[in-house]
Order: C-alpha cells, then sequence, then structure tokens
C-alpha cells in the first residue's frame, strides 16, 4: 500500500524519451516513488532535434493540475518546460491554490540539441512569478546566469540530465529528506539512472543514401520531395539530416549535383551541344541556361569560351 502521495510534474511532452514527461516518470518510477503528470507542450522531436511545438492552452493546464491535486494532494511538485506567459501563470495560480510542500523548478532554457526554448522576457516573468513560489532552482550550470536565485543547484551536462537530477530531489524529498539531504543524495546517483546519449536515427546512412541517390538519378529528377519519397522520410526529416550533416538543404546537394554534371559535360571533348546535356539532364535548354546562369553567375557561352582559351 502506497504510503507517500505522488509526485506531480509539470512540463512537456519529450517524443523521444530524454527529458519531458517522459523521463521524470522513469526517473521517479525508478526511485520507487509514484508520478502523476501535467502536460504543458507537446513537441514534435526526433534525434536531430525539436521540429515542432504544440503548446497546451492555459485553461487546460489548470485544469489538469486541479484534477490532479484535488484528487492525489501531491506534497512535491518538480515543474519544467513553460514556455509562454498564459501557462506561466496558470501554473503559479495553482501553486497558491493547492500549496505543495515542496516545489521544484528546472526551467528549460535550452533543449538537449541548444535550441533556444525561451526568451528574454519569458526568463524575467518565470524570476518574478514562478520563483518566489519555488522551493529549488536546479539548472544546467550554462543556463544559470539567467537567473537569480538563493536556492540554486547547478547541473552539469545536458539538459535530460538536469532534468534527471530534479527529479531525484523530488522524489528523495518525497520520502521525508531535508531539501540538503536530498540534493546531496540525489547528487551522488551514480551511474546516472538513465542514458541520456544522443540517440542513433538514420542521419548517417540516410545521408549516405540520399548522396548516393541524387548522384544516381539528378537527371531523372531534380525534386527534393521525390527523394524523401524513395528514401521514405518526410522532406523536413531528409533537411534537418542534411542540414546536421553539411549544414546544407537537399536542393542546394541536387543542384551541387547537376552543376557537376554539366560542367564536365562542358569539359568533355567532343563536347555535346546545349541543346543535348538539357536532354541529358532534364532539363529545357532555357531552364538550363538560366541554372547554370544562376549558380555560376556567367553564361553557358562564356564559361565554354573560358575553357577553350
Amino acid at each position: 500500500m502506497q504510503t507517500t502521495p505522488p509526485i506531480l510534474t509539470i512540463t512537456g511532452s519529450d517524443s523521444t524519451g530524454g527529458a519531458g514527461i517522459q523521463a521524470d516518470i522513469r526517473t521517479i518510477t525508478s526511485l520507487g516513488a509514484e508520478a502523476m503528470s501535467v502536460v504543458t507542450s507537446i513537441t514534435l522531436q526526433n534525434s536531430l532535434g525539436i521540429q515542432e511545438f504544440y503548446d497546451i492552452p492555459a485553461p487546460v493546464i489548470e485544469r489538469q493540475i486541479d484534477a490532479v491535486c484535488d484528487d492525489a494532494h501531491p506534497q512535491v511538485v518538480k515543474i519544467g518546460m513553460v514556455r509562454n506567459a498564459a501557462s506561466l501563470y496558470a501554473i503559479a495560480q495553482c501553486l497558491r491554490r493547492h500549496k505543495p510542500r515542496w516545489t521544484l523548478f528546472s526551467p528549460v532554457v535550452c533543449s538537449t540539441h541548444e535550441e533556444q526554448l525561451l526568451d528574454d522576457s519569458l526568463i524575467t516573468l518565470l524570476q518574478t512569478e514562478l520563483l518566489p513560489l519555488c522551493s529549488l532552482l536546479v539548472v544546467r550550470n550554462r543556463d544559470a546566469h539567467y537567473f537569480t536565485y538563493d536556492r540554486l543547484v547547478e547541473a552539469h551536462g545536458t539538459h535530460g540530465r538536469c532534468n534527471e537530477l530534479c527529479s531525484s530531489i523530488a522524489v528523495f524529498l518525497n520520502q521525508g529528506d531535508s531539501l540538503d539531504s536530498a540534493i546531496r543524495r540525489a547528487t551522488l546517483l551514480a551511474p546516472p539512472l538513465t542514458d541520456n546519449t544522443p540517440l542513433p536515427g538514420r542521419t548517417v546512412s540516410l545521408y549516405r543514401d540520399f548522396l548516393s541517390m541524387q548522384e544516381r538519378l539528378c537527371s531523372h529528377s531534380h525534386d527534393v520531395n521525390f527523394y524523401a519519397r524513395q528514401l521514405g522520410v518526410s522532406p523536413r526529416y531528409l533537411a534537418q539530416v542534411t542540414h546536421r550533416m553539411a549544414n546544407q538543404t537537399p536542393k542546394s546537394l541536387i543542384e551541387a549535383t547537376l552543376l557537376f554534371r554539366i560542367k564536365q559535360f562542358l569539359d568533355s571533348s567532343p563536347q555535346p551541344s546545349f541543346q543535348a546535356i538539357a536532354e541529358q539532364l532534364d532539363f529545357s535548354p532555357q531552364a538550363l541556361s538560366n541554372f547554370f546562369k544562376r549558380l555560376t553567375g556567367i553564361t553557358l557561352s562564356d564559361y565554354q569560351k573560358k575553357q577553350y582559351k
């Protein structure tokens, strides 16, 4: 039979499981406590990072908190991702109403992939509206300068590690430890409870497959959507992969291959006509001319003249 109330975590959902609601529940339950959760934001993310957010409306966040607190009376509340002022005010209002014994705050300033998630105005609002209601602030050491707070613990490493530290402190407080004792026990946990190494994903293999495919098929298609379909991924994901691997878009890589092929034809002997080059690479003659000039700044004829001076 449960002898302690559950711990309430209020934060975003991380579909990779590296942080957020998923990681909080995993850490809390692995230490023998029960977790309840309120979602503030749903993220669309994978091994390459966050693609989009869907922020839960503030009234829904408030009703989630009330539903849990009215019924389960959690005495330890952990707060993570808060992305807008309306959500912040809703959470603060609930804290004043339900008065948990301990409130821990681990703000998500930057994601594990170093995406900036909070602007300066919201950080200021968190400082003035939420921190006065908190017992402890747990923040990554690289983000500590954003906040002024006496009861602050700095965590080293990724946001996922910081998240785990804060959840562990919450468990030990829920077991009856003093704040200092809970911090000490959580800090000494070794090895970490969760593996926060980057997800393997498909980045490297997909990038190689894309380069190989567009080398083979660039004479048949110049369309990013075509290659994404052939590879079985969305154009957005393919763009994330090429940005991560080469800091380029799929389109720019396709264009670089096409330009290389055009120059090969122009440099060959005997040299094919512009019409023949266009047909080989699935251009109209005018489109070929425009494409070459856009990428090189000179016309096909001028390039040809330079080569044979």
